[in-house]
């Protein structure tokens, strides 16, 4: 709150904060300023705020005792020794007061978007500058992931405002086609067949029963539907491919988005998923490659990114992202931020997820067992989140950062708190793959209260609202193509 204000308009009394949870009063501090709060005798005491804002500042305390540097998400390059090369620096024309700002959208497919962006080097709006880079550093990204917690929000939410119509978000369904009975050895997964938890191997779901989930899940609101099935790899499931290809063909049909996420995938099984109508393909990382070895050993962190390469590939757009909670460290979640940063193209999206500890699971009976120390193992807070989210939006502008397992846990604030560090993409339905997941009602309710709305199905992201109204300068660099020829 702006300095000189009448103090009947500052947050005077302790019953702004007697009920509120820590999150909460960190949003009230966020969005109306700590020199609105009056404290007295009466009130509030500095302990109380204190011990609220203490999640969300524990990077401070590294921060300080560290150079301070201004980061910022732009590119390295130099172009000045280059003759061909002209720096263009614009603000874009507001349109005229009737233009229907709603129809102002994206091409829905991601190359295409960033194909139309090809010369722009970086946007600047309120003193923070982002763009779309590939050579990023671990050590540029941890700094960005340590900034304060204040900062931090402040930036990915000005990135997301930059790139991002910030009222839509995208609605996924994710069902389970076929479920148990893999052979991996996944750490945190309930349906691996060397885990003994409450999930029964199931046989593929029938085509007609995947398209009936399908319409359900349309008639709810959902834009895009993602089928999983539990296996290492297709292989040799000439049967079961075939049977995937119709449903993504029927699915593709009725006017929905299709994923998939079929484990390992060969360069010929991507082209022909392609072909049928899929939009996107999943295939997470997990974690850093030096935590990987110890969450899965039967698969390798190449063979994740050979698929993934094979689904690129195919033009198929890539979605890929992480678990946290997985006794990782900090520099564990720099470390996977760091790989899809740098990949050839950015992931279209990057699933952001918290480990629901399962019965069973090596990673769940450890989480469980109170006489050993947990190590980090889904122990996940929004906050946790709410650092990766903002991290990853700020060093991949055009990826949309999607806010998946876990969602659960947090409530309606705290989401929110996601929401604003730059998730722009939600799993919704009561399940994900074999763990529970808000309601479609409840996520109705939700979207009602923030005031989003859904990204409608086979149409490209709104054109960020700023971009829009001339509130963002763009610098754009023409004669690439002589420096690079």
């Amino acid at each position: 709150m702006p300095r000189g204000w009448p103090m009947t308009s500052c947050l005077r009394t302790h019953k702004i904060f007697a009920r509120r949870s820590p999150l909460e009063i960190y949003l009230l501090l966020f969005f109306f300023g700590s020199d609105s709060i009056l404290l007295t005798s009466h009130t509030v005491t500095m302990r109380t705020i204190g011990s609220a804002l203490r999640g969300a500042t524990l990077a401070f305390t590294r921060s300080r005792t560290a150079p301070r540097a201004v980061i910022r998400a732009s590119a390295s390059r130099n172009f000045s020794a280059n003759p061909h090369v002209v720096i263009d620096k614009f603000v874009s024309s507001p349109p005229p007061p009737s233009a229907h700002h709603e129809a102002l959208r994206h091409p829905n497919d991601v190359h295409d978007r960033n194909a139309n962006y090809i010369s722009e080097d970086s946007r600047s709006m309120a003193g923070v500058t982002a763009s779309v880079r590939h050579n990023w550093t671990k050590q540029e990204i941890a700094e960005i992931y340590s900034l304060p917690f204040h900062e931090l929000m402040y930036r990915a939410s000005t990135v997301h405002r930059m790139y991002w119509d910030p009222a839509e978000v995208q609605q996924c369904t994710l069902l389970s086609i076929k479920t148990g009975g893999c052979t991996e050895d996944c750490s945190y997964c309930s349906q691996s067949t060397r885990h003994k938890t409450f999930v029964k191997p199931t046989p593929t779901m029938k085509v007609q029963e995947v398209l009936e989930a399908a319409k359900r899940a349309k008639d709810a609101g959902s834009t895009r539907f993602c089928m999983g099935a539990a296996w290492r790899e297709l292989g040799n499931k000439k049967n079961a491919f075939n049977h995937i290809l119709d449903m993504v063909r029927g699915v593709n049909g009725m006017g929905l988005e299709v994923c998939c996420t079929l484990g390992m995938l060969n360069a010929e099984q991507a082209r022909q998923l392609k072909e049928a109508g899929l939009t996107a393909y999943n295939h997470n990382l997990d974690t850093s490659p030096e935590h990987y070895p110890n969450v899965i050993t039967t698969r390798t962190y190449e063979d994740r990114l050979q698929t993934i390469a094979n689904v690129r590939d195919a033009g198929i757009s890539v979605c890929c992202g992480g678990i946290l909670g997985l006794g990782e460290k900090e520099t564990d979640r720099v470390g996977l931020l760091h790989v899809l940063a740098t990949l050839p193209e950015h992931p279209e999206s990057v699933p952001i997820n918290a480990l629901v500890a399962v019965e069973g699971t090596p990673l769940g009976d450890a989480s469980a067992d109170d006489e050993t120390e947990s190590d980090g193992i889904a122990d996940v807070d929004a906050f946790d989140m709410a650092r990766m989210i903002a991290t990853a939006r700020i060093v991949m502008p055009r990826t949309m950062v999607r806010l998946s397992a876990g969602r659960l846990s947090f409530s309606d604030a705290e989401q929110f708190l996601m929401f604003q560090a730059g998730a722009n993409s939600i799993f919704n339905g009561d399940k994900l793959l074999t763990t529970d997941n808000p309601a479609f009602d409840e996520d109705t309710a939700l979207f009602q209260k923030l005031g989003f709305v859904g990204k409608p199905a086979h149409a490209g992201p709104r054109v960020a609202p700023s971009e829009v109204t001339g509130q963002v300068e763009i610098t754009q660099v023409k004669g690439l193509e002589q420096q690079y020829a």
